[in-house]
Parts: C-alpha cells; sequence; structure tokens
C-alpha cells in the first residue's frame, strides 16, 4: 500500500529525520579481493544531492513504470516540452519513465501506482510564485510509489512573470521531487544555519537544480538536471537492490 506524507509541506524543508526513522545507517567493509571499500546498507545524501527519505521514499523501483499524467490535454501539450530532455536523461539512467495521458486528479487521495500527476493549481502553498513537488512511498518496500506536482498556475496567466531558463529549471525541479530528491543546502559556511542557495556549486558555479530555490543550468542546458542530481536519482535506483526491491 503507498502513504502520502503526513505534512505536504515538508518536501520544502531541509535535513534528515532522526536515524531511528531510517533503516540501518550506511557502513562499509573491505572487500577482501579488491580492497575497495562496499557499501552495507541504503544511502540517502551525497555531495549536492539528498533523498526524501523523512517521507520513507528510500529508492526508485528498477521495474516499475512510472507514468507522468496530466488533467486535461491543453496542460500535457504544454509541459511535455518542458519535461522531455530530464526524462531522457532520466530514462538513460534506467529508470522507466515516460508520459501517460490524461487522468482526473484528486490531490487528498493516493494516485494510482506508479503516476506522477502534473499539472496547475492555484497557488498549492498559498504563496505566489511557489509550486510543490511531493513523492508518496509503498509501505512494502520504502520505494517511490508516485507522486504529484502542483505547479502554480499564476505562471501562465501571466500574474507571475519567469524568465524561460527559471521556469524550466522549476519544472524539471518539482518533478525531481515527485521522485524522491529533497533539496540538498546545507550549512555551507559553518554559521550554524542552513539558508537559501546555500549549496555547493561545481567549478562552472552551478548548483543542483534540487537547490532551494531552485538551481540548475543557466544556459542552453536548462531544463536538464545536473550531474549533482543525476547523482542522487543515481543513488534512489542503487538503494532499490540493497533494500531488495525488484
Amino acid at each position: 500500500m503507498p502513504t502520502l506524507p503526513m505534512h505536504l509541506s515538508a518536501a520544502h524543508t531541509r535535513g534528515l529525520p532522526a536515524t531511528t526513522t531510517l533503516p540501518a545507517p550506511r557502513t562499509a567493509t573491505t572487500d577482501t579481493a579488491t580492497g575497495a571499500l562496499t557499501s552495507k546498507g541504503p544511502i540517502f545524501a551525497g555531495t549536492g544531492w539528498r533523498i526524501t527519505a523523512q517521507f520513507r521514499t528510500y529508492c526508485l523501483s528498477p521495474t516499475q513504470q512510472y507514468l507522468i499524467t496530466f488533467p486535461t490535454q491543453e496542460q500535457r501539450d504544454r509541459y511535455i516540452p518542458f519535461l522531455t530532455a530530464a526524462v531522457n536523461q532520466l530514462t538513460t539512467l534506467g529508470l522507466h519513465i515516460d508520459f501517460g495521458g490524461i487522468e482526473t486528479f484528486d490531490y487528498s487521495v493516493i494516485p494510482p501506482r506508479g503516476h506522477i500527476q502534473y499539472g496547475d493549481v492555484y497557488r498549492p502553498l498559498g504563496t505566489a510564485g511557489t509550486s510543490q513537488g511531493l513523492p508518496c512511498y509503498n509501505t512494502s518496500d520504502n520505494s517511490v510509489w508516485g507522486g504529484y506536482a502542483r505547479i502554480d498556475s499564476e505562471y501562465w496567466d501571466g500574474s507571475w512573470y519567469l524568465d524561460e531558463v527559471t521556469k524550466k529549471n522549476l519544472l524539471i525541479h518539482e518533478l525531481g521531487h515527485t521522485l524522491g530528491l529533497d533539496h540538498p543546502n546545507s550549512d555551507m559556511n559553518n554559521d550554524g544555519k542552513i539558508d537559501r542557495f546555500e549549496v555547493v556549486k561545481d567549478p562552472a558555479g552551478v548548483s543542483p537544480t534540487m537547490t532551494s530555490p531552485n538551481g540548475g543550468y543557466k544556459d542552453s542546458r536548462a531544463g536538464t538536471f545536473t550531474t549533482y542530481d543525476l547523482n542522487g536519482f543515481k543513488q534512489l535506483l542503487a538503494n532499490a537492490p540493497i533494500l531488495g526491491v525488484a
């Protein structure tokens, strides 16, 4: 059975829960043949990425078909061009994800298994210009069951302006949440607090797409996940065999 998070805005909080709510913490052993360190147990955070383990989404199933669905044909036609490049990246990693069709959304209930319901909602978090993406989890194995992305309709009616680069990155940022990635912000300057945009950057100054507020490429690569983000998705898939998820 799947379960939605109790606190719908919690995907936009920072930090991991107490370890007592998670599977056994990561340990490592030395391979006697190669001398390499081998991880035992799932991993939930790394440089520039973090998994929404607080929602008990510990992995992505390597065999589950994930379908992005839409409430209307108009929204399907609008969003697919923004999401296609990122979906292709995820497919290359081995995730079975594709675009589905039209279905009726009811955000108060669990979406069908494997469905990521993606569509417009007016101010889903009650704040102008803010959208929301959330996963739900399969209670039998803690894999991502599906989720929903509620995109602020103000982006499209002219009441909230977003430049094209920001819009492209924001729309896949919310997709990343539905698939189990959290904001990777951390206390980079060791001042005891985690600030907006406080996150690792690559040598070119690019922050992860999943940064809060959303980062990502600012050039022609906008709308694609960065290497940091892709490493997070790789770990979500890698956690599956560790946890016995087929």
